[in-house]
């Protein structure tokens, strides 16, 4: 039963006020009590002596539109704790401000210079705003700029968390004004990325994206082949758990320039997991949900799908640290196998079996992503790892990968001569003798040590086992008729690296080079 609280309640009129709420309450569902405060303006220690009587007497009664004068008073002497109480909240109208974002949970709309509202979609969305209050707290205090709500209001029949954010840009206006800024847009972009990818989030304080990747995989059991559908659910369970932030919808209306400042907006999406998830929701951003229909990127983010496809490809190679083409285009097609999984049960769910255009969408996506299990066996990713055919004319691209990843380094001109000798001399070794007469692949990984600093590439393939460094040292001593034609190469590496080593294992030839700079 409702029960409305009128004007003041002091000690002059305590007693009456209770008499007659009794009396309205005579009779009525002892459980189910709301009082409502829309239209109270005052209330002393008499009134809440009254209100203090009446929850002991119905232990589920709540209070509703506070005002927040009378929410101070009672949120000071405790009664917020021990009884449900809710806000009166001021109504806000979007009718006619700009829309400057839009994801899964809601719409984001400028209402003044200074400020932002988030309308959620969830008419009931009171719990969706109290959890991305929390986890932008949380985001904030591990060292991510963001912006934090201050204000909840009423928008139509939902609910709106307000934000201030002075003169601020989202990067898709900046993007789609001011071309030029193309190149300072993804660098600032990728370095909030990897800000939030460093971010290593207390346990359980977040959602795990693992877990719901597999739901995903789970709810595409029936809906592809069997063989398929197998794979992808090992794919998504063999991504190892991972307590670093990613942040879940992070594309470039989600990202606001205030004040030379950058800010992340928009955070009931924050999780944890492996950045291949959040790869995944971003190629979806730029690409996946435009690629039969290219007006939706521009509706969607205010610019054209050739400039998506453009960022989207410069800001995974910075983010990656490379140029390689073969590496960008691993990376992507693992995003890709995560990203068509999301949206192919996302169309489903919305019907999109029952519509022309949705089944067209389903049909393209599922074909993409059964081309991609054929010859994708791990979602996991090393931007530090090339694989590639152990083939004599890639020798060049294996040469510009590792160079690159010593790029940020001040390694002296001898020292890159030398590693690159060495690069050579084994690479091309694997080249001719490890599958011969057959071909396979080879996998170049590059690491850094920082204290003291040093590189360490490793070799890995599945050849014949050979080791190496087992071979007898070619004498140097001897005269040039007396001497055997090769063996150099592999002498030569021992001399100019620190340190080498070799191991079988698991089917693999593994050789690991250290360098000391």
């Amino acid at each position: 039963m409702d029960i409305s609280l009128i004007g003041r309640i002091d000690s002059n009129n305590a007693a009456a006020v209770e008499k007659d709420i009794l009396a309205q309450l005579d009779g009525a569902n002892a459980g189910a009590v709301t009082l409502d405060a829309a239209l109270l303006q005052y209330i002393s220690s008499a009134g809440l002596r009254v209100v203090l009587r009446l929850k002991k007497a119905y232990k589920n009664m709540r209070i509703i539109n506070v005002s927040s004068e009378v929410y101070e008073i009672l949120d000071m002497t405790g009664f917020t704790e021990m009884i449900p109480v809710e806000k009166a909240y001021r109504i806000v109208d979007v009718e006619g401000c700009e829309e400057i974002g839009r994801g899964a949970n809601g719409t984001i709309y400028r209402i003044d210079q200074d400020n932002v509202v988030k309308v959620y979609n969830n008419a009931d969305a009171l719990a969706d705003i109290q959890h991305e209050r929390e986890v932008a707290k949380l985001a904030l205090i591990l060292g991510i700029p963001t912006a934090i709500s201050y204000d909840v209001v009423r928008v139509g029949e939902s609910y709106g968390s307000v934000f201030e954010l002075l003169n601020a840009r989202s990067f898709s206006k900046i993007l789609a004004n001011e071309p030029d800024k193309l190149d300072w847009c993804v660098s600032e972009y990728v370095e909030m990325l990897k800000r939030i990818h460093e971010t290593l989030v207390p346990a359980g304080k977040l959602p795990d994206m693992r877990e719901t990747a597999i739901d995903w995989a789970r709810f595409m059991q029936d809906h592809l082949p069997e063989a398929a559908g197998k794979k992808l659910l090992a794919l998504m369970e063999a991504v190892p758990h991972d307590d670093h932030m990613i942040h879940g919808d992070y594309h470039t209306k989600n990202l606001e320039l205030q004040n030379d400042e950058v800010l992340l907006i928009d955070m009931d999406t924050l999780a944890v997991g492996h950045p291949v998830f959040e790869l995944a929701s971003m190629y979806n951003a730029f690409i996946g949900f435009s690629e039969l229909d290219h007006e939706i990127i521009k509706r969607f983010q205010g610019f054209d799908f050739a400039l998506a496809q453009t960022f989207w490809h410069k800001t995974l190679s910075s983010y990656l640290g490379t140029t390689n083409e073969r590496k960008i285009r691993e990376v992507e097609d693992k995003a890709r196998i995560v990203g068509y999984t999301r949206l192919i049960r996302r169309s489903i769910r919305r019907k999109g079996l029952e519509s022309e255009t949705g089944r067209a969408e389903i049909a393209y996506w599922t074909e993409q992503l059964l081309a991609l299990l054929d010859r994708v066996d791990t979602l996991l990713f090393n931007a530090n790892e090339l694989e590639l055919e152990a083939a004599p004319e890639n020798l060049a691209e294996v040469q510009a990968f590792v160079e690159e990843r010593l790029s940020a380094l001040d390694c002296p001109p001898k020292a890159l001569m030398q590693i690159g000798v060495a690069v050579e001399e084994i690479f091309v070794n694997i080249a001719h003798y490890a599958y011969q007469p057959e071909e396979g692949s080879a996998t170049i990984r590059v690491e850094v040590d920082e204290e003291p600093v040093a590189v360490t590439i490793t070799f890995l393939d599945h050849g014949v086992p050979y080791d190496p460094l087992a071979r007898e040292d070619p004498d140097v001593t001897l005269p040039a008729e007396e001497r055997d034609i090769g063996g150099l190469g592999i002498f030569m590496t021992k001399e100019i690296m620190d340190d080498l080593a070799y191991e079988y294992k698991d089917g693999q030839n593994i050789l690991t080079l250290k360098k000391k700079l």
